[in-house]
């Protein structure tokens, strides 16, 4: 654990970010791994596997076309056997729950004790949403406190994009596009269907929205 903070700490101070909103961005973890001329050549360099993320249907003209190319070391599918995690806090569909006009409040969920040692999906408590995952229409409004890093868990939204809004102590949290360094009056998109993991630099709980 101490050497994963100090490697985190390290990390927050040489994050650079690519800025554009609309943008054609590349970046590379190794010099010359993007394929030049083409996205998906038979041999990619360093003998890499090219894939596609696309973020729109395929009846999209070219020009508007939304998509990330990736290139890994091992491919998306080849991955062991999902395990079914059970929750019981985060909800996705409320079409069947009472619906009420009365106002709510709610105190600052609690902060996870030292001895409970929770991480970012497990920390994850639903306090509100319209409409329902299946349905792919509505959302939701999570609320997170934990105190543990995800180290290798990896977490995948599929019903929708993800707002992180934290409210007490940084994230760093890793996408498959990169890492993202979040404080408190900072947000953080991560788009549906995207990989990412949720780690803290320091030690110390975390909260937020």
């Amino acid at each position: 654990p101490d050497t994963c903070e100090i490697h985190m700490a390290a990390a927050k101070k040489t994050t650079h970010y690519l800025p554009g909103f609309g943008a054609e961005l590349c970046s590379e973890a190794l010099p010359h791994a993007l394929p030049k001329g083409q996205t998906n050549p038979k041999k990619c360099p360093y003998g890499l596997y090219a894939e596609q993320l696309s973020g729109t249907s395929f009846t999209t003209p070219r020009k508007h076309n939304q998509r990330i190319w990736f290139y890994r070391i091992i491919p998306s599918c080849k991955h062991s056997k999902f395990v079914k995690m059970e929750n019981k806090y985060i909800v996705g569909d409320f079409q069947k729950l009472p619906t009420t006009p009365e106002r709510y409040r709610w105190n600052p969920y609690p902060l996870p004790s030292d001895k409970d040692q929770i991480d970012f999906v497990d920390g994850i408590r639903t306090v509100g949403g319209s409409g329902s995952a299946e349905a792919k229409g509505g959302f939701a409004v999570h609320v997170y406190a934990a105190n543990k890093s995800m180290g290798n868990r990896v977490m995948c939204n599929s019903d929708g994009d993800f707002l992180i809004v934290p409210q007490l102590g940084s994230l760093t949290i890793t996408t498959e596009c990169g890492v993202i360094e979040v404080e408190p009056r900072e947000i953080a998109v991560i788009q549906r269907g995207h990989k990412f993991k949720v780690d803290f630099a320091t030690k110390g709980p975390r909260r937020g929205y």
